[in-house]
């Protein structure tokens, strides 16, 4: 892909100047770029969902991370949903969280997972868009159109800043996760290609500066938590933006001063567990414990 800047907000313009959906300016979009006809481009998408919906059954089931600092959250989550005990969440937000835990579970397990960005924000995405399946009913055709739509914020992202914790820290993963889901999220409610810009900015707004500071090197502590709060922001942002609130700053913009923190970071906080909460007294033992030595 060229190395040029992506703009959201074009794309945003050109979908509403054309009248269409901005899920079907990108599926076109995606078409032309693939050279693929546009069900070629749903039917790729769906191979995607199938293994996203494969990870959130594999880690319900609790599976223990390599590291063994991560394992059946998501099980005592669906445990206590599925109680009498009163959710301060609610079933829908918290089935999102429940679900994001659980792939983030599966990838620390080592199971088979789908980047959406990145291995350490696997399970925003497929928590988001499984769940708004089930809560709304969808058919597979329009969760593969609102992957599309998380797949070309990504781009855009990619573009203006970056989709790596070394590069930009978590804000660039969960962050840029939390901001494709929002946007689908959107665009799968009906929402115009404006409100899909909205939620992509204020999901990145709230999450501006999150480090990278993972616990032993490994993609275990805190990132599948965080992968639950990247979930619980994306969908704030969608409903604010589909009840008309707006991001005074423009989502591009946005994304570009997320590409400037994210230089402006110090090493230690961008994936290298030199920083952050990897230094605390608990999280060197527990690298003494899993490796015998500190990082």
């Amino acid at each position: 892909m060229s190395l040029a800047k992506l703009s959201l907000e074009e794309w945003m313009q050109t979908a509403a100047g054309q009248a269409v959906s901005f899920a079907d300016f990108c599926v076109e979009f995606q078409s032309k770029q693939l050279e693929l006809p546009p069900d070629k481009v749903i039917a790729r998408m769906a191979a995607m969902l199938a293994v996203m919906e494969e990870s959130i059954t594999t880690g319900l089931k609790g599976p223990r991370s390599k590291g063994g600092l991560v394992g059946g959250d998501a099980q005592k989550l669906q445990k206590y949903l599925s109680g009498k005990k009163r959710s301060i969440l609610g079933n829908v937000v918290g089935k999102a969280v429940m679900y994001s835990l659980a792939v983030g579970e599966a990838n620390a397990a080592m199971g088979r997972i789908v980047a959406a960005p990145t291995a350490g924000s696997s399970g925003v995405l497929p928590a988001v868009l499984f769940t708004m399946k089930e809560e709304l009913h969808l058919s597979q055709s329009e969760l593969a159109k609102g992957l599309v739509v998380a797949g070309a914020i990504g781009m855009v992202i990619a573009s203006r800043a970056s989709l790596a914790g070394a590069a930009g820290g978590c804000q660039a993963e969960c962050g840029s996760a939390g901001a494709m889901a929002a946007g689908a999220m959107v665009s799968l409610l009906g929402g115009t290609p404006a409100q899909v810009g909205h939620a992509v900015a204020i999901t990145i707004k709230n999450m501006l500066g999150l480090v990278c500071d993972p616990v032993a090197g490994l993609v275990e502590v805190p990132c599948v938590k965080r992968n639950a709060g990247a979930v619980a922001q994306a969908m704030v942002a969608a409903e604010m933006a589909l009840a008309g609130i707006e991001s005074v700053i423009p989502p591009d913009e946005v994304i570009d001063a997320m590409d400037a923190v994210g230089q402006s970071m110090h090493c230690s906080l961008k994936e290298t567990a030199q920083g952050g909460l990897a230094v605390t007294p608990t999280a060197l033992a527990l690298t003494e414990k899993i490796f015998g030595h500190t990082i």
